[in-house]
């Protein structure tokens, strides 16, 4: 685990893993995965002049982005750093070799259902994901456990078995547990969105080795429940 401090003044570049293949790194929360209209910062560009420093290389270098993450979303990500690395890995992807896990917030008491399935749909004018059927909608799944209740909310262990738009915080609004700090599908006021990726495995697209990769979000919001 090597920290680099080039995402500003308070935040530090964390890179778990690298290799001549990949790059997996903790995406702190309010950076984008990659860029868009705002022009704010994002880690696909931020990694490639990470890479075009410590490497000196000149000219483009190339990164894949295998997946993403939302912007108020901190934790792991995986990049690749070939195009034959990129390619297996989303071959991964879609046949279900690649597991991510989340910790997340809700507010409320929520019930260990474990399992939720419903089909999402995603609204390209307003980028935002509604609860739909099955005509309209993508089918999204997820399991998860009720950790503890911590001042009346609920720290959950999420894990996806779909990669649907903001899957996981339009399935436990719908439910009616809404997670903190979520502006866009519950009305509260936290700065904070309570979600992160703390779980990640895959298997190395050259070696074949299974790799597993674990973050604790370490943030001062999150402390009181990792006590």
């Amino acid at each position: 685990q090597i920290c680099y401090n080039i995402l500003g003044d308070n935040m530090k570049l964390e890179i778990l893993y690298e290799d001549n293949h990949l790059l997996v790194v903790v995406k702190p929360a309010g950076i984008l995965s990659q860029a868009d209209v705002t022009n704010d910062p994002d880690m696909l560009t931020i990694l490639k002049d990470y890479l075009k420093e410590k490497y000196q290389k000149p000219g483009n270098v190339y990164l894949g982005l295998v997946h993403r993450l939302d912007r108020m979303t901190s934790g792991i990500m995986v990049f690749a750093k070939t195009s034959k690395a990129a390619s297996r890995l989303n071959q991964q992807i879609s046949s279900g070799k690649f597991s991510k896990k989340y910790y997340a917030v809700a507010r409320g008491k929520v019930p260990n259902f474990e399992r939720l399935e419903n089909y999402l749909y995603k609204d390209e004018k307003e980028v935002k994901s509604y609860v739909s059927n099955k005509n309209n909608g993508k089918l999204a799944v997820l399991e998860y456990q009720n950790l503890k209740i911590v001042d009346g909310n609920s720290l959950l262990d999420i894990k996806l078995l779909t990669g649907r738009h903001h899957q996981i915080r339009v399935q436990f609004a719908y439910l009616g547990y809404p997670l903190i700090g979520d502006k866009l599908y519950g009305v509260f006021c936290e700065k904070h969105l309570m979600l992160h990726a703390y779980y990640l495995s895959f298997y190395h697209p050259i070696t074949s080795e299974k790799l597993e990769f674990v973050k604790i979000p370490n943030e001062k919001e999150w402390s009181k429940y990792f006590e």
